[in-house]
């Protein structure tokens, strides 16, 4: 057989997955003179992508509704602006930014009872602000692109990911006011492209993609909670949210860190997080 070639025996997937993903940062690197937004402290050090597997979306959908209007109907929450009816906050959706810290450590609990499974992508945009630097010495017409770099992130996060089942479902958190399913598409097949050559087996997955508005699905609303944990590790070195969460972390895979692979470190059940003093 001819290397990294696929071979005529496919990967013969048996199971129906469910992955919700969602993002913190926005890959943002240069103002519109071409200044760097992270020496102005404009943007965050970390860019995070993260995927949320599901076991059951129904359930969770349902739980976490259920709990939204129990918090709502409670007079402890009474005049508490994010519940507000008329609100854009935790009145219409839990988002672990705007929602008070009692509401975070209740949806944390129906997390945890939950059949979930958390994976992360970590860029850290000080690394991937002096490749693009390089980059642009070497080649004067070099433009950076965000989406560039969150379509990259894609396929890694899914490289490992698409070929053990017969059917992946995968909601996208919508970005901003363009339809990039397309885009999504084609970083997906890029990862079924690379393990195809990297493991010389045909990969038969079918994907279905689509995009939307965390306030029409509620398990993406419990991965912006994962997001939200692992974010607040990485940008103010508190370790206490994801710690709590642990258990439900898969991978999370910091591409620059690269102490023992040339390929970034992976963190979860067997290794954790290192400890961390303060913001990284």
């Amino acid at each position: 057989m001819i290397p990294n070639q696929p071979s005529t025996d496919p990967v013969v997937p048996t199971k129906t997955v469910h992955y919700y993903v969602d993002e913190s940062g926005d890959g943002r690197l240069f103002g519109s003179q071409g200044r760097s937004l992270l020496s102005a402290e404009l943007v965050n050090k970390h860019f995070i992508l993260g995927m949320l597997a599901v076991e059951q979306p129904d359930a969770l959908a349902s739980d976490l509704q259920a709990l939204r209007a129990e918090l709502l109907a409670d007079p402890y929450y009474k005049g508490v602006p994010s519940m507000r009816a008329d609100g854009r906050k935790t009145a219409q959706m839990f988002h672990a930014k705007d929602d008070v810290p009692e509401v975070r450590r209740e949806v944390y609990r129906l997390l945890q009872k939950h059949a979930i499974k958390f994976f992360a992508v970590v860029r850290d945009m000080r690394s991937v602000l002096a490749i693009e630097l390089e980059r642009k010495r070497l080649d004067d017409k070099h433009r950076y692109k965000p989406d560039g770099l969150y379509d990259s992130t894609v396929s890694l996060l899914f490289k490992e990911r698409l070929h053990e089942y017969t059917d992946c479902h995968i909601g996208f958190s919508k970005r901003g006011q363009s339809d990039r399913t397309l885009a999504f598409e084609h970083a997906l097949e890029v990862s079924r492209q690379r393990f195809e050559e990297q493991s010389s087996k045909k990969v038969l997955t079918r994907l279905h993609v689509q995009t939307k508005d965390s306030r029409e699905d509620a398990a993406l609303q419990a991965a912006d909670y994962m997001i939200w944990a692992l974010q607040r590790y990485y940008r103010v070195g508190e370790e206490r949210f994801i710690a709590a969460m642990w258990e439900k972390v898969g991978d999370i895979h910091a591409v620059d860190v690269l102490d023992e692979s040339p390929n970034g470190s992976h963190y979860g059940k067997k290794k954790p997080l290192p400890e961390l003093t303060g913001a990284a």
